[in-house]
C-alpha cells in the first residue's frame, strides 16, 4: 500500500524558513516523480515544485525561494522554503506517481499546514 506522510509544517513569521519532508512507502521511490502542491483557503490546489529523473520544475511564484530535493536512499522528498510570505499560507501536499502534471499526481499525502504570519 502506497503511503505518503508529510511533516514539517507549522507557524512561521514572514521572512522565515521551513523545511517540509515527505516520507514514502510502498513505491519504488527512485522511479517515481514527486511533487509538492499547495492549496490556500478558497483557492484551487496548485503546483509548487516537481522532481523526476528527467527534470525539476518550480512554480514562478516561489522560484528563488523554494527548493525541492529528494533522498532516494531514504525514500524522502523535501521542500525547503525560505523568505516565506503570508501568501504562502496553505496546506502543502506531497504527491507521487510515474507522471505528475501541473495539476497533480496519482497518489497524495494528507497534507501539512503552513501558516505565515505578517
Amino acid at each position: 500500500q502506497v503511503q505518503l506522510v508529510e511533516s514539517g509544517g507549522g507557524l512561521v513569521q514572514a521572512g522565515g524558513s521551513l523545511r517540509l519532508s515527505c516520507a514514502a512507502t510502498g513505491i519504488t521511490f527512485s522511479a517515481n516523480a514527486m511533487g509538492w502542491y499547495h492549496q490556500a483557503p478558497g483557492k484551487q490546489r496548485e503546483l509548487v515544485a516537481r522532481s523526476s529523473s528527467e527534470s525539476t520544475n518550480i512554480a514562478d511564484s516561489v522560484k528563488g525561494r523554494f527548493t525541492i530535493s529528494r533522498d532516494n536512499a531514504k525514500n524522502t522528498v523535501y521542500l525547503q522554503m525560505n523568505s516565506l510570505k503570508p501568501e504562502d499560507t496553505a496546506v502543502y501536499y506531497c504527491a507521487a506517481g510515474h507522471s505528475c502534471s501541473d495539476y497533480g499526481c496519482p497518489v497524495w499525502g494528507k497534507g501539512t499546514l503552513v501558516t505565515v504570519s505578517a
